[in-house]
């Protein structure tokens, strides 16, 4: 049984993730700044009758709520073995239509938020001399996604943070894994630029990027694949199958990459017209 905790663990990838560890006997901190839907979630898995989720309030942009809350949890089961740094916000839209409020809510959660997680349970598990930190980037974090270049910087940057922090916690004891999805049917997609200015991607974008990925992949299917990719200590964890295929031509094709790329944009602007 590992002692675990998810960040914005109320919805989505999160929940997922959190219900496949109770599912298979973990303690889970279901930890959201909608403390609500924290608390449902937990009180929901506690009915399985397998593992144990309580539910704490957390803004993960405020580094010492996540110290706090970290420690407490280290504290109060003498141990803290799995922490997903998976909290996050979707950022859409052309660069010309996007503000320094998007970027700054951007690094602030997507980044900020990831790095205060590490911080902190990476000093815990330096402690005990053993632990795994599970990040999450998106395929964004490896291939050039536009129409949202704020989302897609922080993303990057929590990729190359978890590699480069993967080769230095390996010899401490210390594990660390990041997440790379590509699509997923979440709330994250129909709620784009929450409480920022309003660009064309604003809102609702989940009828536009399905046409660009028509079978939207099930957060439970990547809670899956995420836990089994955690249980065999993977660096990447990159799912479904065709983010794995677009990675791949990432490495092996750059320039046809971006190519690729101008072509959606082509698509989005003349769609606009």
């Amino acid at each position: 049984m590992s002692i675990a905790i998810v960040t914005g663990g109320a919805s989505g990838i999160g929940r997922a993730i959190a219900t496949s560890l109770v599912r298979r006997g973990d303690t889970v901190v279901v930890a959201d700044i909608n403390a609500d839907g924290a608390r449902q979630v937990a009180d929901r898995l506690n009915t399985l009758g397998q593992g144990k989720a309580t539910a704490a309030a957390l803004d993960v942009t405020d580094a010492a709520a996540v110290d706090a809350l970290y420690r407490s949890v280290k504290d109060e089961h003498g141990r803290l073995d799995l922490v997903f740094n998976n909290a996050g916000i979707a950022i859409g839209g052309l660069a010309e239509e996007l503000s320094l409020d998007h970027w700054n809510r951007a690094i602030d959660i997507n980044l900020k938020g990831v790095v205060h997680g590490v911080d902190s349970a990476y000093r815990i598990m330096l402690e005990q001399g053993f632990g795994h930190i599970v990040n999450t980037a998106s395929l964004a974090g490896l291939v050039p996604m536009p129409v949202g270049i704020p989302y897609t910087a922080t993303k990057h940057a929590v990729v190359g943070l978890s590699l480069g922090l993967r080769a230095e916690a390996a010899p401490r004891g210390v594990k660390v894994s990041v997440v790379c999805p590509s699509f997923v049917d979440t709330p994250l997609l129909a709620n784009v630029n929450p409480d920022l200015p309003a660009t064309a991607m604003s809102g609702d974008a989940k009828n536009e990027i399905k046409k660009a990925s028509p079978r939207l992949y099930t957060a439970e299917k990547l809670a899956r694949d995420i836990v089994r990719g955690v249980d065999r200590n993977k660096a990447l964890i990159v799912a479904p199958a065709h983010g794995r295929v677009a990675w791949r031509g990432v490495r092996l094709n750059p320039a046809g990459a971006v190519r690729v790329a101008q072509f959606a944009v082509s698509r989005i602007q003349s769609g606009r017209k």
